[in-house]
């Protein structure tokens, strides 16, 4: 099972986008995405705060890993799938 988290902000047009570009993935990998508000915690905040969009994925099993940030990534996107 892969999971992913997508860390983000309300309002972000860059956020919107890239949840959207990677929902388009989901019929031919499946997974589930979480989204998290980096403005409502403090330690995300200081973690993402310049950097969001950020997708972080895991995979059952292993450790999390960041993808990409700003804008999806389709090449580090599917090297993730098939690592």
């Amino acid at each position: 099972m892969i999971q992913f988290t997508l860390y983000s902000r309300s309002y972000c047009h860059l956020c919107d986008d890239m949840l959207e570009q990677l929902q388009a993935y989901s019929p031919e990998y499946g997974f589930t995405v979480k989204v998290a508000d980096v403005d409502q915690d403090d330690e995300l905040l200081a973690l993402y705060d310049e950097l969001v969009p950020v997708l972080v994925g895991q995979k059952e099993g292993q450790s999390q890993q960041r993808i990409c940030h700003y804008y999806l990534d389709p090449a580090a996107l599917k090297a993730f799938f098939h690592a």
